[in-house]
């Protein structure tokens, strides 16, 4: 990208090659960079900082990353100057149509074979939240997710589990086996001693169906612990 432009000019103002939706068109959304995308999004800035400079800023304040912009809420959004509700409403849109085109890339029969891949079927849906859920995968003799619920969801510190929630749905789809996930907001990956308790309880009530328990996984920030891989089933 060329030097910047003075920062009361507006994008209009800018040659053609600086201005996000021209260059999108001219030379592919690829060239874009997560600033000029997040300007088109944007629309247009402030009287003091054009889209892609206050795009830049919003950038910068949460470590350059889409994934720390997913986790804002609407109200976060609207805290930066120059973005209004129907900025921020666009902003949360465009980043949900991307976590769905992440689920549906994952295919429609998916097959789990180890911890790495029943966290890649889920931690689209709980590595940006900021608060507590509770997700079950039921699987068929074969491994294959038949079906993933949300079972709960509660607050920053945590959610109540039912466990009758839980094996209700196992029986319904003859699910021969479950995954069991839950996010830590804070990030840390470390089981609780309820956490431990819990998942001893549905093993158990899981074992009466003849519905085995493979694996509990806890998922913070981009990473996660899995019981079954730390001996801990």
């Amino acid at each position: 990208m060329k030097e910047s432009p003075n920062k009361h000019l507006s994008i209009k103002a800018w040659a053609e090659d600086d201005r996000p939706r021209e260059k999108l068109m001219t030379k592919g959304r690829q060239a874009l960079s997560d600033a000029e995308l997040l300007a088109i999004l944007l629309g247009s800035g402030s009287k003091d900082e054009t889209a892609v400079q206050l795009a830049q800023r919003i950038l910068q304040e949460n470590k350059n990353s889409i994934n720390e912009l997913a986790k804002l809420q609407l109200n976060d959004l609207k805290k930066y100057k120059g973005v209004g509700e129907a900025k921020a409403v666009t902003i949360a849109a465009a980043l949900e149509i991307g976590r769905r085109r992440t689920d549906e890339s994952l295919g429609e029969k998916i097959i789990i074979s180890s911890s790495k891949h029943a966290y890649s079927v889920l931690k689209s849906r709980l590595s940006d939240l900021p608060h507590e859920e509770f997700w079950v995968l039921y699987m068929s003799r074969s491994n294959s997710v038949i079906k993933k619920e949300c079972i709960s969801r509660g607050g920053i510190s945590g959610t109540v589990v039912d466990i009758r929630l839980i094996l209700k749905p196992a029986i319904e789809c003859l699910a021969s086996s479950i995954i069991l996930a839950h996010n830590h907001p804070s990030g840390n990956l470390k089981a609780s001693q309820q956490d431990i308790n819990l998942t001893k309880k549905i093993k158990e009530a899981a074992m009466l169906m003849d519905i085995t328990l493979q694996d509990h996984l806890i998922i913070g920030d981009q990473a996660y612990l899995s019981f079954a891989d730390e001996g801990m089933l």
